[in-house]
């Protein structure tokens, strides 16, 4: 990359904003035509995150999203009264909970990603050669820049 502060500053705002625009752009095109309550991109984190590794608890759930534990204590609260969690008490201390996805939330969940692959097939293949294999290319360089920052905001 370009040494110039500058050219950096602008790379910098150009890549944010395009990784914003495409986010955005995939969950409203998401919502469109639901038949049943949307989630909120919290909900929808929290229940890949309990899919991913069943049975953790709230607080090990809140650092790991890097939320607040009593954010993530009152989205648990609502997906355990909408069905889509369930709360169950841990053996080895009573006082804590362990979180498990309802067979609702795992069907939600896959046609969810269903649709989201199929969406970004969709526009990806309208792409040509050479620009579906830069972003073939730039996937590993994305998932790094994801772990740089979760690792940054792990640290105090």
């Amino acid at each position: 990359m370009d040494s110039d502060p500058r050219t950096t500053q602008i790379f910098s705002e150009e890549l944010a904003d395009a990784l914003v625009g495409v986010q955005r752009l995939i969950r409203r095109r998401l919502r469109a035509g639901l038949t049943v309550a949307r989630l909120r991109g919290a909900e929808i984190e929290l229940l890949r995150l309990v899919e991913d590794r069943p049975g953790i608890g709230v607080s090990e759930a809140a650092k790991e999203l890097h939320l607040a534990g009593n954010s993530v204590s009152t989205l648990v609260n609502q997906l355990v009264r909408d069905g889509r969690l369930v709360r169950e008490t841990d053996p080895a201390d009573r006082r804590a909970a362990r979180l498990l996805l309802t067979g609702a939330a795992q069907a939600r969940l896959r046609d969810w990603r269903e649709r989201r692959a199929a969406l970004v097939r969709g526009q990806v293949d309208r792409l040509d050669e050479a620009d579906r294999d830069a972003l073939r290319a730039a996937v590993p360089a994305l998932r790094r820049l994801a772990e740089n920052l979760s690792e940054e905001a792990d640290r105090p």
